[in-house]
C-alpha cells in the first residue's frame, strides 16, 4: 500500500465512511444518555438500604452483565417483533447498548455514592436535612467527582462497542468500512481509514476526560 494510493483511496472512501461516522456519534451519544438515567436508577437503588428495591437492581445488572452484547441486540432485533414490539435497527442498537452499559454505570455511581465520606452525610443529617436533600446536595455533587475517570472510561468503550451494533444492520463506521471493503477488495485501505476514525473520535474523548479530571477530581 503505497502512500500516494492510500490518499487516493481515502479521498474516494472517506465520504461514504464519515456517513458511518454520524450514525457512529448518535448511536454512541443516545445509548449514552439511556446508559446514564437507568445507571443512576440502578445505583440509588443499590444503596437505598431497602431490599425490595436492592435485590431487582442486584439481579439485572448481573443478569446484564452476563450476557454478551452481541446476544442481547440480537434479542432486541430479532425476538422482540416476535412480541409484538417492532423496533427498526437504528432504535435496537441504542436500547441494546443503553441498557448492557447501563449495568456497567450502575456499579461506576454505586461505587462513587458508597465511596463518600460518611461524615458529610453525618453532618448534613445533623443539621435535619431530609435523605432526599442530603442525595442531592452532599452526595450526589462528591460522588460525580469520583466517578468521572471510570465514567469517562466507560463512555470511550461505549464508542468503540457501537461498532457491535452493525451486526442487526445498523449504518456505523464498520458497517460501512465493511461493505466498501466486501465491493472494493482493498481490505487494508478501508479498515485502516476505519481505525483512523476511530482514533480521531477517541482521542477528543480521551483529553477531555483527562481535563475534567483535573478540574472537577479530588484534590
Amino acid at each position: 500500500m503505497s502512500w500516494a494510493g492510500f490518499l487516493r483511496d481515502g479521498q474516494q472512501f472517506l465520504p461514504i465512511l464519515l456517513q458511518g461516522v454520524w450514525v457512529t456519534i448518535a448511536v454512541t451519544l443516545c445509548a449514552l444518555a439511556l446508559a446514564t438515567a437507568l445507571g443512576v436508577v440502578w445505583a440509588l437503588m443499590r444503596t437505598s438500604g431497602k431490599r425490595w428495591l436492592e435485590w431487582p437492581a442486584m439481579i439485572f445488572t448481573n443478569v446484564i452483565r452476563g450476557i454478551p452484547i452481541l446476544v442481547q441486540l440480537f434479542y432486541i432485533y430479532f425476538v422482540l417483533p416476535e412480541l409484538g414490539v417492532d423496533l427498526n435497527a437504528f432504535q435496537a442498537g441504542v436500547i441494546g447498548l443503553g441498557i448492557a452499559y447501563s449495568a456497567y454505570m450502575g456499579e461506576v455511581f454505586r461505587a462513587g455514592i458508597l465511596a463518600v465520606d460518611s461524615g458529610s452525610i453525618e453532618a448534613a443529617e445533623s443539621l435535619g436535612m431530609s435523605r432526599a436533600r442530603v442525595l442531592s446536595r452532599v452526595v450526589l455533587p462528591q460522588a460525580v467527582r469520583i466517578v468521572l475517570p471510570p465514567y469517562g472510561n466507560n463512555l470511550i468503550m461505549l464508542l468503540k462497542d457501537s461498532s457491535q451494533a452493525s451486526v442487526i444492520t445498523v449504518a456505523e463506521l464498520s458497517t460501512q468500512a465493511r461493505l466498501i471493503a466486501s465491493s472494493t477488495f482493498k481490505n487494508q485501505e478501508v479498515w485502516t481509514l476505519a481505525a483512523l476514525l476511530y482514533l480521531c473520535l477517541s482521542i477528543p474523548l480521551i483529553l477531555l476526560v483527562a481535563w475534567l479530571e483535573r478540574r472537577f477530581g479530588r484534590r
